[in-house]
């Protein structure tokens, strides 16, 4: 089998109905998604594909790294933010093996093009991690005019170096994939394939489309833009995005390059204030099913069938090991990946297969465990036990009626705990807002 050149789309706080191929209603303006759509349409669609946390950068460490994020100091932030700014030990270490950095010596080009959240230089940055090139910011959010964090700092990086560039920041990213792509191509037409992580700061916070120049000043101190936003602009924004993937795409075609490209879609986690999680219940910064359950889509004509659904069950870190084998890579000899490769779906969706996930926040002392139809769940103390295939809106609690598989629940969640660092004591938690700001779901 070729390889494939890979492209990782990553959206940021997306929830789990905002597509269209995923349930979600159209917008004022028409479909919110339609190039999402056809990709799904056109390969597969996963419903029941999971982020590693609820939150961005504990994610992040987990896709980047292969392995649960918990096994590294900066992961357990909730999330990092700009706090670590010139820290030592809140970042993705630069001497740890990546799915980049493997995938270069496996002869990938590799770049960046968007959200890094993985620390701040001089420390950590992600041409220190395997990227060969960036272009994009290294927090966890910025205005989409003025590329600044909420402290007024500028924040947008060419390779190494800071980088003033006018535009629209989800526009500015889908323009500099397109021209990755289009300077990638010769090479991969002749056998050396790239690797693109395209990470969208779409559709988060500050709520701001392509006509919303005039709100930078209002959201100039306070990007979580908490008087700001509705539905419409949020559906806005994910549809520049979308119509961003769908440059790409049509680049790729114009290359020669679909048929041979793995395109990968997914989010950091569940969705925000303005998202459709629908059927499920919570959001970011849970770990009932809104905040952690997410699209994934993967669209790669060679491989794929058309119209293709699955319900296996899978985590971000799975789409690294499933890269990693299409290069025909091993991780780092002392790094085991936990993720697991999902390339027999992707070649057969009856390729179903078991998959234990293990989830922990130090925000609500939350802890998860999904296996199978049954979920076993804590928050705030208290522990709950739900059938998933016949209760995804986690509203039917069986613990009482189900102690023993409760129990035997709970031990393997704890014997899979143990197996992982603690979390510090020092580790935070940062909330951007509360219930004096917005009432509780």
């Amino acid at each position: 089998m070729k390889r494939p050149n890979i492209i990782f789309v990553v959206a940021d706080d997306l929830g789990f109905a905002d597509l269209g191929c995923y349930g979600g209603r159209e917008a004022s303006f028409g479909p919110v998604s339609p190039e999402l759509d056809k990709l799904a349409a056109r390969g597969l669609r996963l419903t029941e594909g999971y982020a590693n946390s609820p939150v961005c950068s504990p994610t992040r460490f987990a896709m980047i790294t292969g392995r649960y994020q918990y096994r590294l100091r900066g992961a357990a932030e909730e999330p990092l933010h700009s706090k670590s700014r010139g820290s030592t030990t809140l970042g993705l270490p630069p001497d740890h093996p990546t799915l980049p950095s493997l995938l270069r010596e496996a002869g990938y080009r590799t770049a960046l093009i968007g959200k890094w959240h993985l620390g701040y230089p001089p420390t950590f940055g992600p041409m220190k991690s395997g990227y060969e090139e960036f272009f994009g910011p290294l927090s966890g959010g910025v205005d989409y005019f003025t590329h600044c964090t909420g402290g007024g700092t500028h924040d947008l990086y060419f390779g190494e170096a800071a980088h003033s560039e006018e535009g629209y920041l989800t526009d500015l990213l889908s323009r500099r994939a397109v021209d990755y792509v289009e300077r990638m191509a010769e090479g991969a037409r002749n056998g050396q394939p790239f690797f693109l992580s395209l990470h969208y700061t779409a559709p988060h916070w500050p709520w701001e489309t392509r006509d919303d120049a005039h709100l930078s000043k209002e959201v100039k101190s306070n990007l979580f833009h908490l008087a700001g936003g509705n539905v419409d602009t949020y559906r806005r924004m994910i549809h520049h995005m979308d119509e961003g993937i769908g440059w790409i795409v049509r680049s790729l075609e114009e290359q020669d390059l679909l048929e041979d490209t793995l395109i990968v879609f997914t989010s950091d986690n569940g969705g925000e204030r303005f998202s459709d999680n629908w059927p499920l219940v919570g959001g970011k910064m849970d770990l009932t099913e809104g905040g952690i359950r997410v699209p994934w889509i993967a669209h790669w004509p060679a491989v794929i069938q058309p119209g293709s659904v699955s319900e296996q069950h899978c985590l971000t870190m799975d789409w690294s090991a499933t890269m990693l084998e299409l290069a025909g890579a091993q991780p780092a000899p002392g790094y085991d990946w936990d993720g697991v490769s999902l390339l027999p779906v992707l070649k057969d969706v009856g390729n179903v297969f078991e998959r234990t996930m293990f989830w922990r926040m130090n925000h609500r002392g939350q802890r998860a465990m999904r296996k199978g139809r049954w979920k076993y769940l804590r928050v705030d103390g208290h522990d709950y036990l739900f059938d998933i295939q016949n209760d995804a809106r986690e509203r039917a609690n069986l613990a009482k009626l189900e102690p023993e598989r409760l129990k035997d629940m709970r031990a393997e969640w704890e014997t899979w705990q143990a197996s992982m660092p603690a979390i510090p004591e020092d580790a935070t938690v940062s909330l951007g807002y509360s219930v004096a700001d917005m009432p509780s779901r």
